[in-house]
């Protein structure tokens, strides 16, 4: 099988797209000005989404950029792209006549060859068009009341384009004549923190009629750890995945078989969630990726083939769960997935209708064999499901399509989707690291805060969560399932939980600091903690739970309020202190260190607030300047860059990091070095030493 790698090189005003199974196969260039820049950041789903109908990157943005990460960090990639499929026929009218077709537009199809694509890259947007970024948080930069949820991404993209913007023809596209408006929706709640919903509205812009509507998602899922096996180790990386359906759920997924075993343990699912007109079926179909010959499983080549199997057919008359058994598909192999739901009834000249998909994550459940899909290991990916499920449905609580009495909870006479129970607000939290130590300070918000389902001011109390030194270092990282209970303040005077008050961490006077109006009311102090290990810390309110709606005490989201803190020396003047190293001498690999040369680092520390510091040979050759601040303090580093990609970890100020690696970006050797230490700010030099033995 030919090495599948895809190439998306986007600039400003140029986006190609080269995909390089092998030297002799063409380029595919697609120049607009198109945004791959976008993916969901406010729950534990890292997921790219564009404003051509495409869905991830196809690696060509890893390891900065996920494509679909679950957990977030975690370096567990779930998708190597997809994309949205429309099909359907044309006719002048409503009764059919002069019709035509089929006609598939696809955003993004696997082929035997990018020369020989037959589709896909056929949205196009406007040269202006960009994607609108919103939050329903109050604090969030994107703030909109327009928000459905925490992080919305808005984009536009047709089909009705034949040429791109240089003029070059997109190959064998046949439009539909359709706009597409793309909302996707994502929540840090900790019970809705692992889906993605994407919901599109189609709308007719030509002058004929769209008959027999099939929409789909097509996606070249992929479940493995990128920490463990590159994406650029070729065909190896792609033909580990299992693959199965629930019709109840409808909900099509896939799971490493074979490849990280143990490392991944993941489920990724597509699911539907709802459509606004009627359709005959959902349909699942699965193909082996690029494969042209007359099997079960070859991938379709032309609009007649692509809407075939729009149909549902694996081959010719072999649909799933008939003449394709569900055991077949749990064999590890690489494999295209495509679910539908279809066919619509015509869609006239200006009409629009909506259907809303979900990209849902989950863990396996259990001590199974990772390899094996039993229905205990799926437990949590069809719990998941149904949460994304809830969301959907809003206020049609029981999910029958009506708006029934007491389900109005707006009032507007309409169901309102995309509402879940709402925990208290999330406190807002400032972390400072210390020499040994760790200050935690957050607000009272929380305490205001409204249940949207009962009306009624419900908060109870807080709970502290750290990570332990050294949870970033396992090869699958999973901020959430490391974070431990620090300690929990419950509201005294009432029946539930341990009526503890919260005097224990509450200040007579608030706190202020500089450049934050915000009041912090309450401290929480941590010592005895070592420096230069990275920690995550989150304080989440949690409020009574509602009896009388059947729900139990919510929490808000852990990783709302994390933040990755190193504690560490501050910065300072005092000429009486001395600047140092550790670990001094330095074994080859510190404990924190990762598996290769570029994953090592030092630190130096009681640093001023700016200075450089240079580092000798003993014969005087300089082997690196750093230059530092408090914001620039060697966390640019390839340690932080694998261990914290999110990059938002904090440090004391007065420490910074160095790889080993010299000005000439060779590692340096076994040997005694030198190094100065100029304070900016007064001029002052210190000086220091240590050892380095490999």
């Amino acid at each position: 099988m030919k090495i599948k790698t895809l190439f998306l090189l986007l600039s400003f005003f140029l986006m190609s797209f080269q995909l390089v199974p092998s030297d002799s196969e063409k380029k595919f260039n697609k120049v607009l000005k198109d945004d791959n820049s976008k993916y969901t950041s406010a729950g534990n789903i890292g997921m790219t989404i564009t404003n051509f109908g495409t869905l991830g990157h196809g690696f060509s943005l890893w390891p900065e950029q996920p494509s679909c990460e679950y957990p977030i960090g975690s370096g567990i990639e779930h998708l190597f792209d997809g994309g949205l499929w429309i099909g359907g026929f044309l006719s002048d009218n409503a009764q059919g006549s002069n019709k035509r077709g089929p006609f598939v537009t696809t955003a993004s199809v696997d082929a035997s060859s990018v020369s020989n694509r037959g589709g896909g890259f056929e949205f196009t947007n406007r040269p202006e068009s960009k994607i609108i970024e919103r939050s329903s948080l109050i604090d969030s930069k994107f703030f909109s009341p327009l928000a459905v949820s925490h992080q919305d991404f808005v984009c536009d993209f047709v089909d009705t384009n034949r040429t791109l913007e240089n003029n070059e023809l997109i190959v064998d596209h046949s439009p539909l004549g359709v706009a597409v408006r793309l909302e996707s929706y994502v929540w840090n709640f900790s019970f809705a923190n692992f889906f993605v919903i994407l919901n599109y509205w189609v709308k007719n812009v030509s002058n004929k009629h769209i008959d027999s509507i099939y929409v789909g998602l097509w996606n070249d899922t992929v479940v493995r750890n990128t920490n463990i096996t590159s994406p650029r180790t070729g065909s190896s990386f792609f033909n580990k995945g299992g693959n199965g359906y629930n019709d109840s759920l409808k909900i099509a997924y896939e799971f490493d078989a074979t490849g990280d075993v143990g490392f991944t343990d993941s489920y990724i699912g597509v699911q539907l969630l709802g459509t606004s007109a009627p359709y005959k079926d959902e349909n699942f179909v699965c193909w082996q990726f690029r494969n042209t010959t007359s099997t079960s499983f070859f991938a379709p080549q032309d609009d007649n083939q692509r809407y075939k199997k729009m149909h549902g057919y694996f081959g010719e008359n072999q649909k799933y769960g008939t003449e394709i058994s569900a055991s077949v598909l749990k064999q590890p192999s690489n494999r295209s997935m495509l679910f539908t739901a279809g066919d619509f009834p015509s869609l006239a000249p200006g009409d629009s209708m909506n259907v809303t998909f979900a990209f849902v994550a989950a863990k396996k459940t259990g001590s199974d064999l990772p390899s094996l899909d039993t229905d205990y290991q799926k437990s949590e990916l069809f719990l998941n499901a149904g949460w994304a499920i809830r969301a959907y449905n809003g206020e049609d609580r029981n999910a029958n399509g009506i708006l029934d009495e007491g389900e109005d909870s707006d009032g507007n006479g309409k169901i309102t989707r995309y509402i879940l129970p709402s925990p208290p607000v999330t406190p807002k939290t400032k972390v400072i690291p210390e020499n040994n130590k760790v200050t935690i300070y957050w607000d009272k918000r929380s305490e205001n805060s409204i249940d949207p389902i009962s009306g009624k001011k419900d908060f109870e109390g807080y709970r502290l969560y750290r990570t332990n030194a050294g949870y970033d270092l396992t090869q699958s990282q999973n901020i959430l399932s490391s974070m431990i209970k620090l300690a929990e303040f419950d509201s005294a005077g009432n029946t539930i939980g341990y009526n503890s008050g919260f005097s224990a961490v509450e200040m007579s006077e608030p706190m202020i600091f500089p450049g934050d109006i915000t009041e912090y009311w309450y401290k929480f102090e941590i010592d005895n903690l070592l420096n230069g290990w990275q920690y995550t810390y989150s304080v989440t309110s949690f409020d009574e739970g509602d009896s009388d709606n059947g729900l139990e005490s919510l929490e808000s989201g852990v990783l709302a309020s994390a933040q990755r803190v190193l504690p560490g020396t501050p910065p300072t003047s005092d000429n009486s202190v001395e600047v140092g190293v550790y670990p001094n001498p330095y074994y080859g690999n510190a404990f924190w260190d990762g598996n290769s040369e570029r994953l090592r680092k030092i630190y130096f520390y009681n640093l001023p607030a700016e200075c450089e510091i240079t580092i000798y040979t003993l014969s005087g050759d300089i082997v690196k300047r750093l230059h530092h601040n408090q914001l620039s303090n060697g966390s640019n580093t390839r340690w932080f860059e694998t261990f914290a990609k999110d990059g938002t970890q904090k440090m004391s100020g007065g420490e910074h990091a160095w790889d080993l690696v010299t000005e000439d970006d060779q590692a340096i050797a076994t040997g005694l070095y030198l190094f100065s230490v100029k304070d900016n700010g007064n001029g002052n030099m210190k000086t220091g030493k240590f050892l380095v033995i490999k």
